[in-house]
């Protein structure tokens, strides 16, 4: 039971910091747009991820520096143009949360999701190489991993269908002229710290 506790905790705190992943849910809850399927997505990819880290992958990951090089560049360039968009909407304005939003196809809107997680090489930093070595302090690892996803599964679904507790205010189109703002330069803050930071 600590083992599972012990991964809980470090993987729920490693999810729960604002990040383009959690920004894209976030939007996509208010919107109440394939809202399951998005969560499903993160939360399973975050799952086989934890997997492939705690079966021992994060320690061949981390030895492989040019893989993290090419993901940091990929990431970067789609997380700017992503930004960029969200800035673009920003300014334009005019949106409301009623049925004559933006309507994102499910096809579209997957594939961004995939995207915005495959391609973070945060994802991998600390999904696959910090929880598989912290892992490897415990003799039942398994468990660890369990713990990491249960809290995965529980962050995004928390955070996809919470949103709508929040639709009254993004029912004002300045409200989300703010958070297409807030989402664009989250989505730069990122894409400019994986390239300058290292």
């Amino acid at each position: 039971m600590n083992t599972f506790l012990a991964g809980f905790g470090l993987g729920l705190s490693l999810i729960v910091a604002i990040g383009a992943q959690n920004a894209f849910i976030l939007r996509a809850g208010l919107l109440r747009q394939h809202v399951f399927i998005l969560c499903s997505v993160c939360a399973f990819s975050d799952a086989l991820l934890i997997i492939a880290g705690v079966s021992g992958l994060g320690v061949l990951v981390s030895k492989a520096p040019f893989f993290l090089i090419f993901m940091k560049y990929a990431g970067s360039a789609f997380l700017f143009v992503y930004g960029l968009r969200s800035l673009l909407k920003s300014l334009k304005g005019g949106r409301v949360l009623l049925a004559e939003g933006e309507v994102t196809s499910l096809k579209d809107a997957v594939l961004v999701c995939l995207l915005l997680t495959w391609l973070n090489p945060h994802v991998y930093l600390d999904t696959v190489i910090l929880l598989g070595i912290a892992s490897t302090q415990y003799s039942e690892n398994m468990y660890f991993a369990a713990g990491a996803i249960v809290s995965s599964f529980m962050f995004f679904y928390s955070l996809g269908f919470g949103a709508q507790f929040l639709s009254d205010f993004f029912k004002h189109p300045f409200s989300w002229r703010i958070l297409d703002a807030i989402i664009g330069l989250i989505m730069w803050s990122i894409a400019f710290s994986l390239v300058y930071d290292s």
